[in-house]
């Protein structure tokens, strides 16, 4: 077969399989033809199908490739299975479109009636795959003056239109089902061609088919869309919702398809006027109707516009399969007003910290102070979680006391337990000062039914102890670099858990870093579940301060220690729509990447943990807790260890019920993700744990957070 006998009307290529007899001669008898071009892609597609991340099980095997004989093209291609295909074809649709998406849409079968706009639509649905078939419909031949808007070339020229474009889209997959109507939409026809139709474009110059179309839209109950390459005008008539809507909105105020029928170009200008509204009609275009049959063929058209209109309509339909907005009107994609509206971008400025920074000054021990006043300064240094210091301390000469204040509580800080473990750190802190100025009483915890108090008497005493940490708590701080992973030392790691043992605490740790990895991933899939829910993402970047913001509380953003891809990340990761379109598709396992990379670097990962002295922990045993981590972490500090804290977001739930209340879209993740994390850790389960943290060698931390003032 040559190209000189390829039949005008043929637009499907030929597919042969090797493994059928018939076909196989076909191929052997193609190969041998002169003239005939073969090209096998299944090879290097297979290589570009296997580089493709997180693709599909596409059940497909050598067995269902597949040749396509082109004879308009004297070609013959050798391509993978249908499935394949369409995975590479469309991979990068992801993650504009999820894979879910993507197979819903696949399912469309969609009309497209006229090939001169319609040829960029239907290109268009074609290759973003949202439809499993076209039909396309057409009477009219290619022409030299149809190349300013087609993008077909002089091979094609007295060509059926409709052929062209079913042509172009065989030569993007030669799978992908089309149907020619050659003889455009005819009475005879019309039914075939609307039957099982998910939706219709109307793209014809012909007034009487415009009606015609609208009407079987009506009947089949269809949505109808029409692009006018003028302003980006696009209508959209839902008569599947609308069965009794006028056709083309009312517009045309009664006009029947006898009216319309044969009109000339000139004698269809006061109804296109009618569509397409004069007052919004750009003035070229205006002023071309003026111009149709005087100056002008026809009216005028550009390429770039029908290109848009291709975008457009293949919006819509994405919206119409997705179930999505998209009423009944019409609406304008106008770039010419877009580009009237061009501006200077706003600058985006470095961060300016320069005020904030003359604030920046360590924490000393003032001797003017009175003893309460030290006292209370120090308890203030003590840690919680996002810094929001949840307590209320008042102090008399007497006594210091320190409400828990569940005003300040949070979702992952479930029965107030994390804000426990902060009043208990915050009293061991003020015990140490009490030491050093020889004030050191007794102290108590009290669970009321607010919560927690906790109560240091102000009295003569000391213990030299106690009071030989009075610098370190002063100093302790978190770190959020990264570390640099050295080991540390089997006599450190046993005086940190000595230190902990002091106040009632247990030490769970890992140090190889097999286990540090592990840790890692999980602490990192933690952390993309606080970006992935709405309350927990919320929370999350409410904590965070920027240049301008009191630094008193919540989290400076200069102690994150963030590299500069990480801060622009900042900038995604705080959008809240990005987070809920990521919950969607279930993505987002990049969103952990910052914990990961910081706990990767560790030397040790730890849990901080006592044993309740009931049968069920309460707010008290949170709080001794809290007690044995700020002794833990003075201990780090003293031996020149940084410490972060890096606790996950199921920390104090201590069953699954709990899980929910954190994240209820997320509850079984995160219980699994808890059992994991408990396992490597080997935490007992009667054990409670007041913090996670990593330990490592660093530099420096760039500023310290800042407290309230009591």
């Amino acid at each position: 077969m040559t190209a000189e006998s390829v039949p005008e009307q043929q637009y499907r290529p030929v597919l042969l399989d090797p493994a059928d007899a018939a076909d196989a001669a076909t191929l052997a008898e193609l190969r041998d033809t002169p003239g005939i071009d073969v090209r096998d892609l299944r090879a290097e597609l297979r290589i570009e199908r296997d580089g493709l991340l997180d693709a599909p099980d596409l059940g497909e095997t050598a067995a269902d490739d597949r040749w396509a004989y082109y004879p308009w093209r004297n070609a013959l291609v050798g391509v993978p299975g249908p499935r394949t295909m369409r995975t590479i074809r469309l991979d990068r649709n992801r993650n504009k479109l999820s894979q879910a998406e993507q197979e819903r849409l696949g399912t469309q079968v969609i009309g497209v009636v006229g090939q001169s706009v319609g040829h960029a639509i239907a290109y268009t649905l074609a290759q973003e795959g949202t439809c499993a078939e076209l039909r396309l419909a057409d009477f009219d031949e290619l022409e030299l003056a149809n190349l300013n808007r087609v993008p077909a070339g002089l091979f094609d020229l007295g060509l059926n239109k409709a052929v062209v474009t079913a042509r172009r889209i065989a030569e993007l997959d030669p799978y992908f089902p089309v149907v020619v109507y050659p003889a455009g939409i005819t009475d005879d026809n019309i039914d075939e061609f609307f039957t099982g139709l998910t939706a219709v474009v109307e793209e014809c110059d012909s007034m009487d088919i415009k009606l015609a179309v609208r009407e079987a839209a009506q009947q089949y109950a269809i949505p109808l869309l029409m692009e006018t390459s003028d302003r980006g005008l696009l209508d959209i008539e839902r008569y599947d919702l609308e069965p009794g809507r006028p056709l083309f909105h009312g517009l045309l105020n009664g006009a029947t398809r006898a009216d319309l029928r044969g009109l000339s170009t000139r004698d269809k200008a006061p109804y296109v006027a009618r569509i397409l509204d004069p007052a919004g009609m750009s003035v070229d275009f205006a002023a071309g109707l003026v111009e149709v049959d005087q100056t002008l063929s026809s009216w005028p058209q550009l390429g770039g516009d029908v290109q848009l209109g291709g975008a457009s309509v293949a919006a819509a339909i994405r919206r119409l399969g997705l179930g999505r907005r998209l009423p009944s009107g019409r609406t304008r994609v106008d770039l010419e007003q877009c580009l009237d509206a061009v501006a200077e971008p706003p600058l985006v400025a470095d961060l300016d910290w320069s005020a904030a920074a003359a604030e920046d000054r360590p924490v000393v021990a003032n001797d003017a102070d009175t003893p309460a006043e030290a006292v209370v300064a120090c308890a203030l240094r003590a840690p919680s979680g996002g810094n929001v210091q949840p307590w209320k301390i008042t102090a008399t000469d007497d006594e210091v006391r320190i409400d828990l204040d569940p005003a300040a509580s949070t979702a992952m800080d479930v029965e107030l337990r994390g804000s426990a473990v902060a009043v208990g750190a915050a009293l061991y802190n003020a015990r140490i000062a009490a030491a050093a100025r020889g004030v050191l009483g007794d102290a108590e915890y009290v669970e009321t039914p607010g919560g927690l108090t906790a109560t240091l008497r102000l009295t003569p005493g000391t213990d030299p102890e106690l009071a030989g940490l009075y610098p370190g708590a002063l100093a302790r701080h978190t770190n959020r670099r990264l570390f640099d992973g050295e080991p540390i030392g089997a006599d450190v790691l046993d005086a940190l858990a000595a230190a902990a043992a002091e106040q009632g605490g247990l030490v769970h740790a890992v140090t190889d870093r097999a286990s540090i990895a592990t840790a890692a991933e999980l602490l990192g899939a933690s952390d993309r579940i606080r970006y992935l829910d709405a309350n927990l993402h919320a929370e999350m970047f409410a904590e965070l301060r920027w240049p301008g913001d009191d630094l008193r509380t919540g989290l400076d953003l200069r102690t994150l220690e963030l590299k500069p891809d990480e801060l622009a990340k900042f900038g995604i990761g705080k959008r809240a729509d990005v987070m809920a379109r990521l919950r969607e598709l279930d993505a987002g396992v990049a969103l952990g990447e910052y914990t990961v990379d910081r706990v990767v670097s560790s030397s040790a990962v730890l849990a901080v943990t006592v044993v309740p002295a009931g049968p069920e922990p309460d707010l008290r045993d949170y709080a001794r807790a809290g007690a044995a981590l700020e002794r833990l972490w003075i201990e780090a500090g003293e031996r020149g260890l940084a410490v972060q804290p890096v606790s996950p977001v199921f920390l104090y739930a201590r069953h699954k019920v709990e899980a929910h209340a954190v994240s209820p879209g997320f509850a079984d993740t995160l219980t699994s993700i808890q059992n994991r994390f408990l396992d490597l850790l080997a935490v007992p389960e009667h054990e409670i744990i007041a913090l996670v943290l990593r330990l490592g060698h660093a530099t420096t931390a760039s500023v310290r957070s800042r407290r309230l003032p009591t």
